[in-house]
């Protein structure tokens, strides 16, 4: 059961098994049902299962969050959205590690058989199992921020957005994301034709952060009046500030990726590299700042209240 969103951070920390998840779709179906939405699963490719709130066909825009939790790995997922060298960097780290660290267990098969064709199997095999578990390996029950923090920040714009106001929005939590956003892109094929105009709000990874980024799409940069209207959701509040990045080198891989007027929503630390997110898929996962989802829960009700316009193609 679920008495309020920030709930789901005790109720529900991990959301990876099968019954782990259909136990927090009923809870959400059931508290959102007594706020007066109506929801429902949705079925897409390799059993995901997307919880639809609200009209998909009718809205003029979809806020969206993914629920499925991710796989502990032994160091930080770093994502440096715009600094590219760093980006690449680290990327290129991480694929020499796991390089290193499966042709070495592969030249150490191969050296205590004498069998160097054996090892050199075992070390194509080890890469094999070393990205799936990165992808699907065992939960991270430290998640607080990838993606708790999206999915209550989510609940709590539906919570707090009023009734004559909810025709505008529908909400989906998306399964699957970890595995490839293969959930947003089963409920892109499946409402194809809504999603061709829709502006997608995804929020991913916004609890930990004084900056708060929205990041858009090729073609969504190239709607200027879409755009614009995302400047009124933007803000400076004391230290944290809310802002659309729209110039220059930028990439967050999400569920907005998936959708042509697509917004990927972070919250972000700030270092020598620039703006960056870190500790996610790691046991350092803890942070949830209560100011950041109470601060986009204001933004995106006054964006969908007042801003949202629907796209013209």
């Amino acid at each position: 059961m679920l008495a309020t969103p920030m709930d789901v951070l005790s109720a529900f920390p991990v959301r990876k098994t099968k019954q782990q998840k259909q136990a927090f779709r009923d809870a959400v179906q059931s508290y959102l049902a007594s706020l007066g939405y109506e929801c429902k699963a949705e079925k897409g490719s390799l059993g995901c299962q997307n919880l639809v709130i609200g009209n998909p066909e009718g809205a003029s825009c979809l806020v969206t969050a993914h629920y499925d939790t991710c796989a502990r790995l032994p160091f930080p997922n770093l994502i440096t959205p715009c600094n590219f060298w760093a980006f690449l960097g680290y990327q290129l780290l991480v694929t020499a590690l796991l390089l290193i660290a499966s042709f070495g267990l592969g030249f150490a098969a191969g050296w205590l058989t004498g069998n160097w064709a054996l090892g050199s199997a075992v070390g194509y095999l080890c890469i094999w199992v070393l990205i799936a578990l990165m992808l699907i390996g065992p939960a991270n029950p430290s998640n607080a921020n990838d993606n708790t923090s999206g999915v209550i920040t989510l609940l709590e714009i539906a919570r707090t957005l009023s009734e004559s106001q909810r025709h505008k929005v529908c909400f989906v939590l998306f399964d699957l994301e970890e595995a490839g956003l293969i959930g947003s892109a089963s409920y892109r094929k499946a409402h194809k034709k809504a999603t061709d105009q829709q502006l997608v709000l995804n929020l991913d990874c916004v609890g930990d952060g004084d900056y708060i980024r929205m990041f858009p799409t090729k073609k969504l940069k190239k709607d200027r009046r879409q755009l614009t209207s995302l400047y009124k959701a933007c803000g400076y509040f004391g230290p944290k500030n809310i802002l659309v990045h729209e110039k220059g080198f930028y990439v967050y891989p999400s569920d907005q990726t998936n959708f042509p007027y697509g917004v990927g929503i972070c919250a972000l630390r700030k270092g020598r590299a620039g703006l960056y997110l870190s500790r996610i898929h790691t046991k350092r996962d803890t942070v949830l700042e209560e100011t950041n989802v109470n601060l986009l829960r204001a933004a995106l009700t006054t964006f969908i209240t007042c801003g949202a316009v629907p796209t013209e193609i």
